[in-house]
């Protein structure tokens, strides 16, 4: 079983207190090269989410059958299988959006992230706990790659979900800025992309630092009672 305050914990720690992007800093090959959009960021983050969130679970079920001294290639060789089922999955079910991610789903396997929540966390907590902190954990990467890719393809392009017909094709993007916009190339190039992560992870910090600062403030005044007689 599961409390509240666990899975409030979890869901806080992979969604903004331990954020694979915005605090640790992992999985830079994806955010550099798949948020030229935010369709692309979104699935490649969802195809994450169910890879961490699977691998967590079934190296938490397998635990204490996993001799110590093989545990590494064993998780990987876990997170390898689910990483291809996801791939053929998304190949039979998705092809057009398949294409577009290409070899990025299959370096899912090299993200720096699944492996170290695996031997963090899914290797010493219960299979909920761990199936629930890989799920979230994701999501923190998803909303990350999602905003980071919306944010690129806005400023670069002036459209907005573009790709959305390779999910669902009754969907079309938005062109939110005029069809004369020219475009401004450096935010859809992988330097764009360095820029604008510094740019999200000073927001954090900034909006860490001010609810800090607003914790230490002393509780306000009550007003003279004297006044109300």
């Amino acid at each position: 079983m599961i409390t509240w305050q666990e899975f409030k914990d979890i869901f806080l720690n992979g969604t903004w207190r331990q954020n694979s992007s915005l605090v640790q800093i992992l999985g830079m090959c994806p955010l550099l090269a798949m948020t030229t959009t935010l369709v692309n960021g979104a699935m490649l983050s969802l195809a994450t989410i169910l890879v961490m969130a699977l691998s967590g679970l079934v190296v938490s079920l397998l635990r204490n059958l996993i001799p110590y001294e093989i545990r590494i290639p064993v998780f990987i060789l876990i997170a390898a299988a689910l990483v291809t089922m996801v791939d053929l999955g998304m190949n039979a079910f998705m092809h057009d959006m398949y294409l577009i991610l290409g070899i990025f789903i299959p370096l899912i396997i090299t993200n720096c992230i699944v492996l170290a929540r695996i031997e963090v966390f899914a290797a010493k907590q219960s299979p909920l706990q761990s199936f629930f902190d890989g799920a979230f954990m994701g999501t923190g990467m998803l909303w990350t790659l999602s905003l980071l890719g919306g944010i690129r393809e806005l400023i670069g392009n002036g459209t907005l979900f573009s790709g959305i017909e390779a999910v669902v094709p009754s969907l079309h993007h938005l062109q939110l800025l005029p069809e004369s916009y020219p475009g401004f190339m450096l935010a859809v190039l992988p330097p764009g992309a360095f820029i604008l992560l510094g740019c999200l992870i000073a927001t954090k910090n900034w909006i860490e630092a001010r609810a800090a600062a607003r914790a230490k403030l002393p509780p306000p005044t009550p007003a003279n009672a004297a006044g109300c007689h």
